[in-house]
């Protein structure tokens, strides 16, 4: 099962994964524990001291990682101030931090089935409104269902939508 390319995709020695939105998506997340800190603010962390406690991390680290997330525009900057003390700053998942939620999901469904640890299984995901168990699944735009040995990468076409009507900058 794999996924069939076709256009000029379809000669794989003929392209590099220079340009990959798979790369491109890395980049943004960073190492590993930058997925973590994206995790807690899922979770409503929002502020820096709660993060390094939530995290167990290092102020540095959380710093580091924060600094990255806010960079690539998944999490805002807000500043706070609480009576008597200086300037701090929130952060709060963006537009486009917010929009990762299915992939997060998928990563913690995977983790979860493939490593649940010595324990078994640790958390389910349900919908607050019926109580059934949220999934991450991969459907076309008429909703159908999609294996991979049935996606085919091929280029867009000229009204996909590219990056200019999304507001992304290239």
């Amino acid at each position: 099962m794999t996924i069939a390319l076709e256009g000029h995709f379809a000669d794989r020695d003929a392209w590099s994964m220079q340009n990959c939105p798979v790369a491109r998506t890395l980049a943004a997340l960073g190492p590993p524990s930058a997925v973590l800190v994206l995790s807690e603010a899922f979770f409503g962390t929002n502020r820096f001291g709660d993060f390094v406690r939530n995290l167990g991390m290092t102020e540095s680290a959380v710093t580091a990682r924060l600094r990255h997330l806010v960079d690539f525009g998944l999490l805002s900057k807000e500043p706070y101030q609480e009576p008597g003390q200086r300037t701090r700053y929130e952060y709060h998942l963006t537009k486009m931090g917010l929009d990762l939620a299915p992939t997060l999901v998928s990563l913690m469904e995977w983790g979860e089935t493939y490593l649940p640890g010595d324990e078994g299984r640790q958390v389910m995901l349900t919908h607050s409104d019926c109580g059934e168990r949220v999934t991450a699944q991969v459907r076309c735009t008429d909703g159908h269902d999609v294996g991979v040995d049935e996606i085919v990468m091929g280029p867009p076409e000229e009204s996909d939508g590219g990056a200019e009507d999304r507001g992304a900058a290239d």
